[in-house]
């Protein structure tokens, strides 16, 4: 054969996706992305945690529990204090604040939707006026928030080239149905999907294929989301895991020499509204273990029943059509359980805090990674890794080139060896919003906060004037705060963290203060310093 014509036949290969002969099939990849599922609400985890025997517990995670015992779990994973942040994270392998995304948004006014001019470095969908209603004096007036992610930035799908991508379930990265920013710009398979923070669990449809955009003056076409393809189920979680299982098995009929999938499996389980079948309310309602950790919410209980009924039917669907010994499993949350609803959603016990905190009661996440004949055995990984570690991670397991200026890093030490190693790294975290979510130091509105992570040591900055430090390797469960008693180490963090906000951070999405603020107010939890 003359060399420009196997020349060719090379290019039509590289082409296609096909792989060469003797080439090395990178695996499937299904990533799944529970939505407010906190770090004791698996089993599994809250065992590891405490005294608790699994049969003690409310809850029950039978499916979550065996992916534990088979892959590799893993004790200090961090997430962002809200969806979104996670979110953008996860898809870009940057620290959520430098790509603009310090809180999670209901459908509010950006620039973009009201057409209005877009401010020098801001961005068209940043959005504004939005917060709370807050009874006591604010020091600081609310920075704000990004709420569509660029598809310029190179994501996960444009970084595994090697795969074909899929979205399903909830997107929450698209500047709340601004066509040009769904999932399909990133390079992603629509299966089915909705732009916002939560959806109704029961008759979403209609909602979902919405055309009428929430703003008369937006431009441009409004995509709120997509069905799919009907599958007869009334629960929404319960469609999303039969969407899921469905793609698997079209997957499984794809000619061998086609490109592997990435599954990008977000359901909106257990985000509000507390919704489940009534049926499965009731086999919580009355349970002795009620209580336990906190946890006593009966309709919370059987929506995270149904969301681990979805993983237990991925991985039967992947054992059934010959997928699972090809397929990587990712399993991990955006942000720490509810803990602010009336009742409360659920309890993070025993650590401090829960959604919308940078305690690690709203930041640590459970977190596990199976692959059978690769990444398995159970044991408990200990070191520290991010939501912007994925992208890293999943580049490396399929030889692709990473993007420049990247946050996170690899886990694949870990994954071949979860007892190893890994350099003592440094976290950042951002939230500079004033909102209705208690304190759990002191019981009052959050104000602004700001958190950095440098090795064993937390610090979490208020800006209305208080710096909490904490040794999160000998106290996870934040009891003692040693500001006063490391006074060095305490100025040092806290230093290195407002030059990292100086430097990565765009001056709109800082706290900025409030010129009506009376600091004589009776409610504030202590007296106002500015730390800046």
């Amino acid at each position: 054969m003359k060399i420009s014509a196997l020349f060719s036949i090379l290019l039509i290969f590289l082409g296609s996706g096909a792989l060469l002969p003797g080439e090395e099939r990178h695996p499937n990849i299904v990533f799944i992305l529970a939505d407010d599922l906190g770090i004791t609400d698996i089993n599994a985890f809250a065992s590891h945690f405490t005294e608790h025997a699994k049969d003690e517990l409310f809850y029950e995670t039978p499916h979550l529990d065996q992916l534990a015992a088979d892959g590799i779990p893993f004790s200090q994973s961090y997430s962002n204090q809200l969806c979104s942040p996670t979110r953008a994270a996860i898809m870009s392998g940057r620290f959520a604040a430098r790509v603009g995304f310090t809180t999670a948004t209901p459908n509010t006014r950006t620039y973009f939707n009201q057409a209005l001019p877009v401010p020098e470095g801001a961005s068209p969908h940043d959005a504004f006026g939005h917060k709370d209603a807050i009874k006591i004096s604010q020091a600081w007036l609310n920075g704000h928030t990004n709420t569509a992610l660029d598809p310029r930035i190179y994501t996960l799908p444009q970084v595994l080239k090697t795969h074909r991508s899929a979205f399903l379930g909830k997107w929450h990265l698209g500047g709340h149905g601004v066509a040009d920013r769904q999932p399909s710009a990133h390079g992603f398979e629509e299966i089915a999907f909705n732009d916002a923070g939560g959806s109704a669990y029961f008759n979403w449809r209609n909602h979902w294929e919405k055309k009428t955009p929430p703003f008369p003056s937006m431009p441009g076409e409004y995509r709120a989301g997509k069905n799919g393809s009907p599958t007869g189920k009334d629960y929404l979680t319960d469609d999303l895991s039969a969407q899921a299982c469905r793609y698997l098995v079209k997957q499984s009929q794809e000619p061998k020499d086609k490109k592997p999938f990435f599954l990008y499996y977000c359901p909106f389980a257990v985000h509000t509204p507390l919704q489940a079948p009534r049926e499965s309310i009731a086999a919580f309602e009355g349970k002795s273990q009620s209580g336990t950790l906190g946890h006593r919410n009966a309709t919370y209980a059987a929506m995270v029943k149904h969301l681990d009924d979805s993983i237990g039917a991925i991985r039967q669907t992947l054992q059934e059509t010959g997928l699972a010994e090809s397929t990587l499993i990712i399993f991990t949350s955006d942000n720490g359980g509810v803990e602010y609803t009336n009742p409360a959603a659920t309890d993070n016990q025993p650590f401090k805090g829960g959604k919308a905190c940078l305690n690690e009661g709203g930041i640590r996440v459970p977190t596990i990674v199976y692959w059978p004949g690769r990444f398995e055995g159970g044991t408990w990984c200990n070191e520290v890794i991010d939501a912007t570690d994925f992208l890293p991670t999943l580049a490396e397991l399929t030889n692709n080139p990473l993007p420049r200026n990247l946050d996170g890093r690899s886990m694949v030490p870990l994954l071949k060896n979860p007892k190893s190693k890994m350099k003592p790294r440094t976290l950042y975290w951002h939230y500079p919003y004033n909102v209705i979510v208690k304190n759990p130091e002191y019981g009052t509105p959050l104000t602004p906060h700001s958190a950095i992570r440098k090795g064993a040591h937390k610090l979490i900055w208020d800006w209305h004037g208080r710096l909490l430090l904490y040794d999160i390797e000998a106290d996870p469960f934040e009891q003692r705060d040693l500001a006063k008693e490391q006074p060095e180490l305490t100025q040092k963090l806290h230093s290195q963290l407002k030059t990292w906000l100086e430097e990565n951070v765009s001056e709109q999405y800082l706290p900025t203060l409030n010129p009506d603020f009376n600091p004589q107010d009776k409610d504030l939890p202590f007296p106002f310093q500015d730390l800046r």
